[in-house]
């Protein structure tokens, strides 16, 4: 399989996108602003396929083979030849918006290019290209490796050709895709992230500790991770970007982010990356 998989931001999922669609055979071109992040991505890539590798669910021989189908560059215009391209920047409507219009400049005109994006309208995406029919949302689940989840998210101009390759391609990625309409949010963080600020607040009204609001929801709701463990595993700025694209789409208070959230973010504890959230790591 030649067909080339461009990926835009090495970050976590960019970098889980990368290794799911090399492993399916894919060639892969990950693109990131400076090659310290390119490396770090790569390293992460290595590490994720050799825990595989220990486990006898993978040999050293396949290993080395996914590696060599992912090259890096710093240079938008080395993914004018992919047949797909899928971004995975910073959720940030305006860094988003840039990144489809150059790649709208820089890719041939068939291709398909698709947002991971976790709550931003593919529709205004889509309107910042010449090709909004070609624009859709695949928002992947993290750790990408692992989990199964792609939330496909079709504009309103998105065409049902688009959304055809889109939905193959997932299922040749090993994913099981599951359609939702543009909406802030979509499904997946229209459900979770109320949930998670729910938690925020009661922590900060003191309703209970940490340990306590995570073990009753792991404990008493069959949760694999309790809300404050994961919203520090997602990165409270993002969980904070979500929610203020909810209170902005809808309009309604329910989504107003708790000033503690708001507050921690200010102070740079962004969880599990900066080594302080609700938990210290």
């Amino acid at each position: 399989m030649s067909e080339i998989i461009g990926i835009v931001g090495s970050g976590t999922m960019g970098n889980g996108i990368a290794q799911v669609a090399a492993r399916a055979g894919y060639r892969v071109v990950i693109r990131d602003v400076k090659d310290e992040f390119l490396q770090r991505g790569m390293q992460a890539i290595d590490k994720s396929l050799q825990r595989d590798v220990d486990k006898q669910r993978l040999s050293a021989e396949d290993k080395g083979a996914i590696l060599k189908h992912i090259t890096t560059t710093t240079e938008l215009d080395a993914l004018s030849a992919a047949s797909f391209v899928i971004e995975a920047v910073t959720e940030n409507l305006e860094v988003k918006t840039e990144v489809f219009k150059a790649l709208d400049l820089i890719t041939p005109p068939e291709t398909i290019l698709a947002s991971n994006t976790s709550s931003i309208s593919i529709t205004r995406l889509g309107a910042a290209t010449s090709r909004p029919d070609k624009v859709i949302g695949m928002h992947f689940m993290n750790p990408v490796p692992v989990m199964k989840l792609v939330e496909v998210i079709r504009g309103i101009a998105t065409s049902d050709e688009t959304y055809d390759k889109v939905r193959a391609l997932t299922e040749k990625l090993g994913k099981t895709a599951l359609d939702c309409k543009d909406s802030p949010g979509f499904v997946s963080n229209r459900v979770l992230m109320p949930m998670i600020n729910e938690a925020i607040f009661t922590l900060c009204e003191g309703v209970a500790t940490r340990e306590s609001i995570d073990g009753i929801m792991t404990l008493g709701m069959n949760h694999p991770m309790g809300p404050l463990a994961l919203a520090d595993f997602i990165g409270l700025d993002v969980c904070l970007a979500i929610l203020n694209v909810l209170y902005d789409g809808f309009g309604d208070p329910k989504y107003r982010a708790c000033p503690m959230l708001k507050q921690y973010v200010d102070a740079g504890w962004l969880g599990k990356k900066s080594g302080r959230g609700f938990y210290e790591y």
